[in-house]
Order: structure tokens, then C-alpha cells, then sequence
């Protein structure tokens, strides 16, 4: 039977492709006699995914809880991903940036919803129950989020305001990390006692979180718009998707998270008092836009915008 000239033309390819990395084409070939086609759930390992939730109590609704979290993982991880792509491109596009930054935003507002999705579906008793078994876990010991957080401005940025005029390029990123502004979430100041929260997480990520800001303190996504041409910093779709992108993360869906957490731990009732995370995290220190005034991008907004940050929402 003759070869169709494609597939010659494809053999060609091949033999091109192994030979440049020293593999012998006819090898991998004759594997492909003996391997066996590949099916959906090979591939997307939905044996393994789905034996990852293990509820704690018998409560139904934990269920949903655990999923709900997992499936905000897997959103973070996707955000990493593009963000890891903008901060290794050594020849960034506007149109390669903005394309990315509003990637990443569709992502954040996928989370910003699903937050109603949550707050509808799981019975305010069942959570007032099941949440006692959690402690002292809490999201705010979610690693994927702080790196996206280190991924996407200076450090600086990230310093509880109290304390950023005492920080500088200079500080080693061990003081930096003392005093970023998700510590007042189980820290105190005065004495320098941790919650166990905060305690237990950075014995699990600290050197983690260092070695990942070394990394990120020159390619962040901060850093790496300072850096363009001025004609490409000045691209106006450029800087409006870095807006809405700072915008979404630091604000929309910040509060989004806020209103859940307070829904919850209020009990559903808005005239209740609210009562401490899981965690026993002072979580509207640290959370609320207008406290910490978390920016990623400040050269980007207006000195009026700056000042009422979360303030008027």
C-alpha cells in the first residue's frame, strides 16, 4: 500500500523532531503498536479528583463546602498559570499583556459569583455545625492565593500600610513577610504573639513564600509593566485591563468574599453579631479593601481613586 505524501510529510516532521532531541524515531513509533488510546477520564483523572473530598462530619452541606473550595483551587492554579507566562515573556505585547490580565479577570469574576452560588446552597445551620469541626482551618491559609498575590505587584504593596514607610527594596524579604498585611488576620502587634492559624501556616509555606518572592520581586506583573516602552505603558486597552484586573481582585471580589463570610458567620442574619472565623482570624482587618488598601498597580490610578480605595462600596 502506497504512503499518502501527508504522511510522509508527517514521518519527515517526526524524524526531525526526535533526531534534534537524540531519540530514534522508529522507537517511538513502534510504542504507538502497543499504547492504547486515551480516554476522558485517563486524561482528566476524574477517579482521582473525585475521591478528594472527605467530609469530616455527615453533614450534606460540608459536602458542597469542601467542593466549592477545591474547585477555587483549581481556579488559582489557572491564574498562576497565566501569570506565569506574562512574567517569563522577555518580549511582552500590549496585546499579549491585556488578552492575558483579562484572562485572569474572567477567572476572578467566575470566583466573584460563585460566591452566591455558595451563599444559596448551603443551609446557614448546617455551616453554623460542620464549621466547628473545621477549626482551626480557615481560606486564609490558601498558599495559591498569597502567591498570586506576590505574582502580581512589589511587595511593597503587600506591607500592612501601617508599617510600608519602614520597608524598602533593601529589607530582607524574612522582615518583609513579618509584616505583610494578612498578618493582622493572627497577629499581634504589641507583643508578637501568632494565632495558631497564622502560626501552623507559615511553618508549612514560609520558605516557600520567600524563595517565590525572590523570584517574582523583578517579574511580577507590577514589575513587568514598569519596564515596557512608554508607548506600550501607554497602550489604553493595556491599562484598562490592568485596572479592571486590580479592580476585580482587590475589590469586587474581595467583598464578595467579605459579604459571604459575614452572611455566615452571622448566621444569616445581617442584625447579628458576627462571630470569629474559623481560624479565630480578625478576617474585616484584613479583608476589607478600605483597611488594607491593597493596590497591585497604584501608578495606574488617580490620587482621589487611591485615597477612597474601598470606601465606596
Amino acid at each position: 500500500m502506497a504512503i499518502k505524501p501527508e504522511t510522509l510529510k508527517l514521518l519527515e516532521q517526526l524524524e526531525e523532531k526526535y533526531t534534534a532531541i537524540g531519540q530514534d524515531v522508529e522507537t517511538h513509533l513502534e510504542g504507538l503498536l502497543y499504547s492504547e488510546p486515551i480516554t476522558y477520564w485517563d486524561y482528566i483523572q476524574t477517579d482521582a479528583l473525585l475521591n478528594l473530598q472527605i467530609q469530616r462530619t455527615t453533614l450534606p452541606d460540608e459536602m458542597v463546602f469542601i467542593m466549592y473550595h477545591q474547585i477555587n483551587e483549581l481556579l488559582f492554579k489557572m491564574i498562576l498559570w497565566e501569570i506565569e507566562q506574562v512574567a517569563h515573556n522577555e518580549h511582552i505585547t500590549a496585546s499579549f499583556f491585556s488578552s492575558k490580565l483579562m484572562r485572569i479577570s474572567r477567572y476572578f469574576d467566575m470566583l466573584t459569583s460563585s460566591f452566591s452560588i455558595m451563599q444559596e446552597g448551603m443551609e446557614v445551620e448546617q455551616y453554623m455545625k460542620f464549621r466547628t469541626t473545621l477549626t482551626p482551618a480557615s481560606g486564609f491559609q490558601s498558599a495559591l492565593y498569597r502567591k498570586i498575590e506576590f505574582a502580581s505587584t512589589d511587595l511593597i504593596n503587600l506591607i500592612d500600610a501601617r508599617f510600608r514607610d519602614t520597608i524598602d527594596r533593601n529589607t530582607p524579604y524574612e522582615h518583609a513577610l513579618e509584616h505583610l498585611y494578612w498578618q493582622a488576620a493572627g497577629k499581634d502587634y504589641k507583643t508578637g504573639k501568632k494565632s495558631y492559624l497564622l502560626s501552623s501556616f507559615e511553618e508549612k509555606y514560609k520558605n516557600e513564600f520567600i524563595a517565590f518572592t525572590q523570584e517574582y520581586n523583578t517579574i511580577n506583573l507590577y514589575a513587568k509593566f514598569k519596564e515596557l516602552p512608554k508607548e506600550v505603558k501607554e497602550d489604553d486597552a493595556l491599562r484598562k485591563a490592568m485596572r479592571h484586573y486590580d479592580h476585580t481582585v482587590n475589590i469586587t471580589w474581595v467583598l464578595a468574599h467579605y459579604n459571604a463570610a459575614r452572611y455566615y458567620l452571622s448566621g444569616g442574619n445581617k442584625n447579628t453579631e458576627v462571630e470569629e472565623a474559623t481560624g479565630g482570624s480578625d478576617w474585616t482587618k484584613y479583608m476589607h479593601p478600605k483597611y488594607q488598601r491593597r493596590i497591585f498597580f497604584p501608578e495606574l490610578w488617580t490620587e482621589q481613586e487611591l485615597k477612597n480605595w474601598g470606601h465606596n462600596v
